[in-house]
């Protein structure tokens, strides 16, 4: 069995090439493992027109806010059901839905359910193809492209990001370990006022992003975008990452992340929650945020793995102006409001040979630091732990 444990989820509108999809990167999957239906009946299963998968993502956690225990509970953390296949060699389709997360009919922008990640369909004609319909943003960086059920806490620039929207994405191989995909998305995942507060609507809130997908001889791929996005009228989105992907050997790999969002209306809405007072009608103007994120793995043995996570993020306002809060008018200037840091490390165990379930035990740390511009509205620093232990299963159902 390969220490590294790694997964095939063939992608979506055909690409061949060694990284290129989300969910593609790492997913902790074997090809071999046999459905649940496909086990239990005894049938070979000869087709790739249907696959269904529940992906869990269960835990008991314990969690302090500084020395302060607050609570112990029981939590499914993650909860989808996802189907997908290749009707032939050039049509494809995917769905995937969130099963843990509330709904109520109508009331998107795009006319579909806020669970629902994937619904659409691939084409492939050559070294394009095609994927029409709700999807994941191209957004560069290795985390990113992660199954979401691998990931035992995000930093807060991909925890405050809604990534899933309508729209097409593009795809060229120019050579097999080489792709560029670009992508146009809805940029509104509600209205405009839910999102934004009082500034006036874009009338074409769309999102543009270039992606391009790198592999060296397996030892180093990358995973890079830069984006923009339409927020409101005048106002605009720039994000660019840069995901880095290491296989030092067959049981040591590691990637670096680098993120920067440059925000003229505050989407992730951080740096609204700490200026904003309790009455602001409009979230803050002129933020950026830049993360950086370092993860290690060592297999150090075919049923085991140890990790380790380092989170370094700044948050802040790239452009000094006034504003109106609470009815007064405040100045708010130009520098960092917080540092968030971040430490994850952990174990985990795979007891069933070509499965991909895994049992863990992690230690989460967060410490937010506040710079004296955001204590003059009330910050002031404190720090999070958990102790997490659970599973995580990509269950494959047929």
């Amino acid at each position: 069995m390969k220490t590294t444990i790694l997964c095939f989820l063939a992608a979506i509108s055909g690409a061949a090439v060694a990284h290129a999809q989300s969910d593609s990167i790492r997913e902790f999957c074997s090809e071999h493992e046999k459905g649940i239906i496909e086990s239990i009946a005894k049938i070979e299963k000869k087709t790739d027109k249907f696959n269904l998968y529940l992906d869990m993502h269960g835990s008991f956690e314990a969690n302090w806010r500084g020395s302060s225990f607050q609570d112990g509970k029981f939590r499914m953390n993650q909860l989808r059901i996802e189907a997908n296949g290749n009707i032939n060699e050039w049509l494809s389709y995917r769905y995937r839905q969130r099963l843990n997360k509330g709904d109520t009919p109508g009331g998107y922008y795009d006319n579909v359910l806020g669970s629902i990640d994937y619904l659409g369909v691939g084409l492939r004609l050559g070294k394009w193809s095609f994927f029409l319909g709700k999807q994941c943003a191209v957004y560069g960086g290795i985390e990113f492209d992660l199954n979401p059920i691998e990931i035992y806490q995000y930093s807060d620039q991909l925890a405050f990001t809604n990534n899933f929207s309508s729209g097409v994405r593009a795809t060229y191989n120019f050579t097999p370990r080489q792709q560029l995909q670009f992508q146009v998305l809805n940029s509104y995942s509600t209205s405009s006022r839910d999102m934004f507060g009082d500034y006036e609507k874009a009338r074409m809130p769309l999102l543009f992003t270039l992606n391009w997908n790198g592999n060296f001889n397996n030892f180093y791929k990358t995973r890079w975008s830069a984006s923009v996005m339409n927020e409101t009228k005048g106002k605009h989105l720039y994000y660019f990452a840069l995901g880095n992907n290491f296989r030092i050997s067959d049981r040591v790999s590691a990637y670096f992340d680098w993120m920067y969002s440059i925000e003229g209306v505050d989407r992730k809405g951080i740096i609204t929650d700490i200026v904003g007072g309790t009455g602001h009608t409009r979230n803050t103007e002129d933020v950026s945020y830049m993360s950086f994120v370092l993860h290690a793995n060592y297999n150090f043995h075919p049923h085991w793995n140890v990790f380790a996570k380092f989170m370094y993020e700044n948050e802040g306002i790239y452009k000094s102006h006034s504003a109106e809060y609470d009815g007064a008018d405040v100045t708010l200037r130009k520098g960092r409001y917080r540092t968030a840091l971040g430490y994850i490390a952990g174990i985990e165990y795979y007891p069933i040979k070509n499965g991909n379930l895994h049992l863990f035990a992690t230690y989460i740390g967060r410490d937010y630091r506040y710079t004296g511009r955001a204590r003059a509205f009330g910050a002031s620093d404190y720090t999070t732990n958990t102790l997490s232990v659970g599973f995580i299963w990509k269950m494959p159902v047929f």
